[in-house]
């Protein structure tokens, strides 16, 4: 099984998902929304068609964000 990426970031204006498939080096899609309910909902759609277990890393990485400011 091949990993797979999502993101799902926001400039304050846009909602932008990105989608990854095989790690640093794979096959990248990516949309904008204008609004955050659109935006996961294409997260929502990208995770039912994908295989396997996912993990939400939200938390870790803005641990490992706040570590770096604080630094």
């Amino acid at each position: 099984m091949a990993r797979r990426d999502i993101w799902l970031v926001s400039d304050g204006r846009l909602w932008r998902v990105r989608g990854r498939l095989g790690g640093d080096g794979g096959k990248e899609v990516s949309y904008e929304f204008r609004d955050e309910a659109s935006a996961r909902s294409m997260v929502d759609r990208m995770m039912k068609t994908s295989a396997g277990t996912w993990r939400d890393l939200t938390e870790a990485v803005r641990q490992a964000s706040n570590r770096r400011q604080t630094h």
